[in-house]
């Protein structure tokens, strides 16, 4: 009996450290996450290492993909991840990721995509979007906006509010643009990127509505009716004019704050990651988590949102699975440890009981001698 209670001690003691080792990474990766979860970089940086830990492969994968789609900028952001995580890029992988970049900042490529932004109003990297900035700053991309949602809306037919919002707001912030001499340009940058996000279908469904809801707020739409039936792109200042009396500024804090969040990914990480962040997110504070990414990992966001998703922005599992995951590892370590003291209880029992029963027999024994030395004395 005893030795089947020693028995069950030890057999408790090797599964609770079987599944304390099993649960073990798990936990402390759902530990590392849960204590990142209000900091993007640090939350990126926990999951990154777990995806990264058995599977390097996927950076010069993911360098050969953007390769071939001619997405430079993409293609060095996964080159300075791997530098900063000391994983080894092939020297010509390299090379030819330094060369793509020296073609992407040539001139001749500056001026084709600067005049493509500038005339079309849609941006997808530096070059175009100073382009869709400069026309934004000359009033040109904005009261074209105004102008062609704004006679859709006067119309009845279908009409983009956030365009024409978004357009709007623009407009009022170009104005404080000059007056600041270029210190409202972020948030200016952000409006516009949006704006192209929009465009393009590049701003994520969630994202989508909360911006729509916003920008119909800073429409007056009555007085915006009026100064688009008179307003002309060929007569910029008063149409300008007409129109900024539309602007509710006191309806646009959430819509300028999401634009100066924009601006700053822009700023921080390029116009591509921008466009990105708009493209995963789920509403204004999707952006301003990746605005504290990006003033934290620059040019590696691109490749970070690429591999992690929103997942780099939020817990990409729920808290509560993540707690689990810590409890459950808890629990283990817990019938860990009382298995031990188990074992080592009845162990110590088991000693104590042969320890006794030893000095019994020699009780015994001794007592037994003088009986046995009388009964060898002749009678």
């Amino acid at each position: 009996m005893n030795r089947w209670r020693l028995g069950s001690a030890v057999a408790g003691v090797a599964v609770c450290a079987i599944a304390c080792a099993l649960l073990w990474p798990r936990a402390r990766d759902a530990g590392a996450i849960l204590a990142a979860q209000d900091d993007p970089a640090a939350l990126s940086d926990v999951q990154l290492n777990a995806a990264l830990r058995n599977n390097q492969a996927v950076i010069e994968q993911n360098i050969e993909t953007a390769l071939a789609a001619e997405d430079a900028d993409l293609a060095n952001g996964f080159v300075d991840l791997a530098r900063e995580k000391n994983i080894p890029v092939n020297d010509e992988l390299s090379r030819r990721v330094a060369a793509a970049i020296v073609e992407e900042n040539s001139s001749s490529h500056f001026a084709k995509r600067f005049a493509t932004g500038l005339v079309t109003g849609n941006a997808d990297d530096v070059a175009s979007l100073s382009g869709t900035i400069a026309g934004d700053l000359f009033v040109f991309g904005d009261i074209r906006d105004v102008v062609r949602e704004g006679k859709h809306l006067a119309m009845g037919e279908d009409t983009d509010h956030l365009i024409l919002g978004l357009a709007t707001a623009g407009l009022a912030v170009t104005a404080a643009t000059y007056v600041s001499v270029g210190g409202a340009l972020p948030l200016r940058a952000g409006l516009s990127l949006v704006k192209d996000a929009r465009k393009v279908g590049r701003l994520g469904e969630g994202l989508t509505k909360w911006a729509g809801r916003s920008a119909r707020e800073v429409v007056d739409t009555p007085l915006l009716q009026q100064a688009v039936a008179t307003g002309s792109v060929m007569r910029p200042g008063q149409t300008m004019t007409a129109i900024k009396a539309a602007f509710r500024a006191e309806k646009a804090g959430a819509l300028v704050r999401l634009a100066k969040d924009v601006g700053r990914v822009g700023e921080k990480a390029g116009t591509r990651a921008a466009l990105d962040t708009l493209r995963i997110s789920e509403g204004p504070k999707d952006v301003a988590r990746a605005a504290r990414l990006a003033e934290s990992k620059g040019g590696q966001t691109r490749a970070i949102l690429k591999l992690l998703g929103r997942g780099a922005l939020l817990l990409a599992a729920g808290a509560f699975n993540l707690t689990l995951w810590v409890f459950g590892a808890l629990l283990t370590l817990f019938g860990f440890l009382s298995s031990i003291k188990a074992f080592t209880e009845r162990l110590t029992y088991a000693w104590l009981r042969r320890k006794k029963a030893r000095r019994l027999r020699r009780q015994l024994a001794e007592a037994s001698q003088p009986a046995l030395a009388i009964a060898a004395i002749p009678g």
